[in-house]
């Protein structure tokens, strides 16, 4: 029996007319992606991106136990933005041995997250054999690597297309993608923000070769910098298209851009940050979660977007170092007890997943 849900009365009218679409599975355009991020009808924003939530997952806020390996910080690109990446010869410059990487992966960890900087010199064996030595010794770690940067960096030095390269990573190993290095699709934005990146049409295109070889994946967007809400509105418009496609995202990650940047803005404020939450979620109609990934935004607003819209709250993310080296001010890792004490605080529940969203249990 389908849930009836209470009319929502908005303060912002216009937020009626995107409810109606919403509620009669019209898919919504670039205008009305644009009433969200500029209405300050909060709470009318919330219960109806929250009650689009509820009809997927119900008061369900997925978590994994999961670890982050961050491999190597030695990298050979040299985005504006990014102060985890190093040149070898940079003090804190780092290459974790298998040995150590396997150290990091505690026994009780159900999923790694391997994602590094592109190092110059290690041959592309070397990431095969770092697959084969996760599963090997621990089997019972689902893991999700390689972002699609570090994949086009794979099949330029390898001489291997991304297509052979994933398919040599899939049968190491690796379990799904995460969504890392789509920053925003925009040519006009990543020529200031990380001019030698590959484009977001590159991104896509290892995403959907990804799906089609039955890996599925993550996708993010990187948004308060130099962004227009038009930039951000086409590029969640470019990855509902993929997924038309394919449907191999699992998931949607809105990362808000910190405060140490080069650009001369500012971190986005928590009222932008619930706002883009809730566009994603009512924009991104086929995808299955969006997740309000607390590292970047913050234990308290990512309770909030508990409320807008998110099903998800990535896990225990212990040892992450990427985006606390651009200056989040978060933990270095919470545990199961905080993820259930910040899911009954928005009055969800939290249910334990797999890395391909099959709930383990309720906590």
């Amino acid at each position: 029996m389908a849930r009836v849900f209470p009319k929502i009365e908005f303060a912002d009218k216009q937020l009626s007319a995107i409810a109606a679409k919403v509620e009669n599975g019209e898919r919504l355009v670039l205008a009305d992606g644009l009433t969200i991020l500029n209405t300050s009808d909060l709470p009318g924003l919330g219960k109806l991106a929250d009650r689009a939530k509820r009809q997927r997952s119900g008061d369900a806020v997925y978590f994994s136990t999961n670890k982050h390996v961050n491999y190597t910080n030695i990298c050979k690109m040299k985005c504006g933005f990014c102060r985890f990446s190093k040149s070898r010869d940079e003090v804190g410059a780092y290459e974790m041995s298998f040995d150590e990487i396997i150290a990091n992966i505690e026994p009780t960890v159900r999923e790694v997250h391997l994602v590094g900087g592109l190092h110059p010199d290690w041959p592309f064996s070397h990431y095969v054999e770092m697959l084969k030595t996760i599963r090997i010794n621990r089997p019972g770690v689902s893991i999700k690597g390689f972002t699609a940067v570090e994949i086009l960096h794979f099949s330029d030095f390898s001489g291997l297309s991304t297509e052979q390269v994933l398919t040599e990573f899939k049968n190491a190993g690796l379990i799904s993608m995460p969504g890392g290095g789509a920053e925003i699709f925009s040519p006009r934005v990543r020529k200031i923000l990380c001019p030698k990146k590959p484009s977001g049409k590159k991104w896509l295109d290892v995403h959907k070769t990804a799906h089609g070889l039955g890996i599925p994946s993550n996708a993010t967007m990187l948004y308060g910098h130099v962004e227009t809400f038009e930039e951000r509105i086409e590029h969640l418009t470019a990855l509902r298209n993929l997924q038309d496609q394919t449907k191999g995202f699992l998931c949607f990650v809105p990362l808000p851009f910190q405060n140490w940047n080069k650009t001369g803005s500012t971190a986005p404020g928590s009222c932008d940050d619930l706002r883009m939450v809730a566009l994603s979620r009512l924009y991104l109609d086929n995808f299955p979660h969006i997740k309000a990934y607390w590292v970047m935004l913050g234990l308290e607003t990512a309770i909030m977007s508990l409320c807008y819209g998110a099903d998800d709250m990535d896990g225990t993310v212990q040892g992450e170092k990427i985006a606390h080296a651009a200056g989040a001010q978060t933990p270095l890792g919470i545990d199961r007890d905080m993820i259930r004490f910040m899911a009954r605080q928005a009055g969800k529940i939290a249910v334990e997943r797999d890395s391909l969203y099959n709930r383990i249990q309720t906590c």
